[in-house]
């Protein structure tokens, strides 16, 4: 980040602590050599990761299980020039473990469209970042008009 930016970079407890309060974000990930972006809603668990729910037949999970991916997720109040960002980035897995998966399908992420064969994908905290937009500056030091 620059100095006098208007953000503030976020540690990474911040960043596990904004997660929770949306329920949407975006998974980014490789597809045919290209990125790609898809939006999904999201849990997360005690050590930070990020938990996707979805068929297994699902070309998402085709696409990032074993793989490197991010995910992003933010809030932002364009009246009040505030909010913030928070980007994961870490290996892309499925839950395998019985009891970890009927545990999840208690009290994990709600899917969008329930299947009967729904997996969770785990999202790996590996490098957790973030930033808050602070004091209505624009990216040039100067005071936002409201």
């Amino acid at each position: 980040m620059y100095p006098d930016d208007g953000f503030r970079e976020l540690s990474r407890q911040e960043c596990l602590r904004f997660l929770p309060k949306v329920p949407v974000g975006r998974v980014v990930f490789t597809r045919q050599a290209l990125p790609a972006v898809l939006p999904v809603n999201f849990g997360t668990a005690d050590d930070g990761a990020v938990l996707l729910r979805t068929s297994v037949a699902s070309a998402l999970v085709s696409a990032i299980a074993g793989a490197v991916v991010a995910f992003e997720a933010d809030e932002f109040d364009a009246l009040a020039h505030s909010g913030w960002s928070v980007v994961v980035t870490g290996t892309a897995t499925l839950v395998t473990d019985p009891d970890e998966h009927a545990r999840l399908l208690r009290e994990g992420p709600r899917a969008w469209h329930p299947a009967p064969d729904d997996v969770f994908v785990r999202v790996a905290p590996e490098l957790v970042t973030g930033r808050e937009l602070v004091d209505g500056r624009t990216p040039y030091g100067g005071r936002l008009s409201t």
